[in-house]
């Protein structure tokens, strides 16, 4: 398996986003591209428009999740899908930019909405292996 990677994992009602890398910066843009495919395919989304996101928490676990309900607010005021990120992580502060283009329903075909990440199953961690997880379930 790449060191790279996103997945979603089951949770009741809802859906969970987990991101994986090398770095923390990595793991948090896995974890955006999963919140992405959580509503459509994130390869069918081009990448057109740069918007640029701060956000700063007291924890890495409670910056995951402003750093997702940051991208969820984006999307519903912009009507916009995002599928590249760029993730700086200084502390407790997240610069970012994030690319993507307006909604196209036809070719997006959106399958759900995205209410907002919770603190279920929030975890931000390093495994044995060195590589960085970023977790937590979004209402749906």
């Amino acid at each position: 398996m790449a060191d790279n990677y996103w997945e979603l994992f089951h949770h009741e009602a809802d859906i969970g986003v987990r991101g994986v890398a090398p770095t923390l910066e990595g793991a948090f843009v896995q974890g955006a591209i999963a919140l992405t495919a959580v509503m459509t395919d994130p390869d069918n989304v081009k990448p057109i428009t740069e918007i640029r996101i701060s956000c700063q928490a007291p924890d890495q676990e409670l910056l995951f999740v402003d750093w997702l309900n940051t991208l969820i607010f984006e999307i519903t005021m912009r009507k916009m899908l995002f599928c590249r990120f760029q993730v700086m992580i200084d502390g407790h502060n997240l610069q970012a930019t994030a690319t993507g283009e307006p909604i196209d329903i036809s070719r997006h075909q959106p399958a759900v909405e995205i209410k907002g990440a919770t603190f279920t199953e929030l975890k931000v961690f390093r495994d044995s292996n060195k590589l960085w997880h970023a977790q937590c379930v979004v209402d749906v």
